[in-house]
């Protein structure tokens, strides 16, 4: 097989870690017997502010024409806040109708968890997040603005459509792991979205999915209970806004958002989907050999699983853990352990494992 990629290095460290997981990828291809075409575009902060563009619609096209989107990291600190989020990623989302948004909590051994006792064998659960509807939608507007007697809405658009097929791959999810999928919400407060999502959630349960163990938790509750109690999830299904904010808690959970991966997927193919590891373009600390590209190896993983590469996907989670196992808490300090370290160890470690 061949897959078309598209590279997107963006700003800050997000160049120095996608470096390193291509160097994975190559590796990979030769030992289970793939072969990529990768095309880099320039896409983030540093374009905007040189050109005043985001994303046109003729690069917009020729994305669709890829298998996956690999992406580092995109932001600048002299961007004004949504251009960049609006720009580019909700407008890559919504145009490939990437509806899911997949988050692994998975503390590896070897990694020192904030959560005092916590052990690999207690932590290991995916955060399915719905990703083109909620807030996100854009509805919404203000009045008065500038003035004392302003007014600002922002509206949740949620319909059976979108939640429906969400959750039928969260349930399809669970299948595949161990048979359990927990809906977050708040359905004692918002009562007409929350409404909806229980009544489709059982629905579907019932009909197609009665081998899946089910629960329901309110979004609070979620948020104490992935601190004391995370082994009580497998799989959890969320919307957008709810998902957004919990999977970062799951991040610190497992170490910090060094470990964090994520993939913005259309499970049709129709479209691309996308991978990115979500600790953000970090520009205080580009170009020192500091930045960790654990995170967009993993998101690399993801993206190798989502295109039928299950082999290379498994490679990679053990490589990783056989580093992270061996490192012991060393992070890069780009002095005597750098960001290619970690990728010359990488790209060894998964022809080992």
């Amino acid at each position: 097989m061949t897959y078309r990629i598209a590279t997107v290095g963006g700003d800050g460290v997000g160049p120095e870690v996608v470096e390193q997981g291509c160097r994975v990828l190559d590796r990979l291809a030769e030992l289970d017997g793939f072969t990529t075409e990768r095309v880099d575009y320039d896409l983030g902060g540093r374009r905007y502010l040189s050109t005043g563009e985001v994303l046109d619609d003729a690069v917009l096209e020729e994305l669709r024409g890829f298998d996956a989107i690999y992406l580092g990291a995109v932001g600048a600190p002299d961007v004004p806040p949504g251009v960049l989020e609006r720009g580019l990623l909700l407008k890559l989302r919504f145009a490939f109708d990437q509806y899911v948004n997949l988050r692994p909590v998975k503390l590896y051994p070897g990694v020192a968890s904030p959560v005092a006792g916590l052990t690999p064998e207690r932590c290991d659960f995916v955060c399915v997040r719905e990703n083109t509807e909620s807030v996100y939608a854009g509805a919404g507007g203000t009045l008065y603005r500038g003035t004392p007697h302003e007014v600002a809405t922002q509206e949740s658009v949620n319909t059976r459509h979108g939640v429906e097929r969400v959750l039928r791959y969260s349930f399809e999810a669970a299948r595949r792991r161990r048979g359990h999928l927990t809906l977050v919400h708040k359905t004692n407060v918002l009562s007409y979205a929350g409404d909806l999502w229980m009544r489709t959630f059982e629905e579907v349960g019932d009909a197609d999915f009665p081998d899946v163990e089910r629960a329901y938790v309110h979004v609070d509750a979620a948020c104490l209970y992935f601190v004391t109690d995370p082994e009580r999830f497998d799989v959890v299904v969320t919307e957008n806004l709810f998902g957004d904010i919990i999977t970062d808690l799951g991040a610190a959970v497992q170490g910090g958002l060094g470990f964090a991966s994520s993939g913005n997927l259309d499970p049709t193919r129709t479209n691309p989907s996308m991978f990115e590891p979500v600790h953000g373009s970090a520009p205080d600390i580009a170009g020192t050999g500091r930045a960790d590209p654990v995170a967009a190896v993993l998101s690399l993983g993801q993206l190798l699983d989502f295109v039928g590469e299950q082999r290379s996907a498994q490679r990679i989670d053990r490589a990783v853990g056989a580093l992270l196992a061996e490192r012991d808490g060393a992070v890069p300090d780009g002095v005597g352990y750098s960001t290619v370290d970690v990728g010359d160890r990488l790209v060894e470690l998964v022809a080992e494992n």
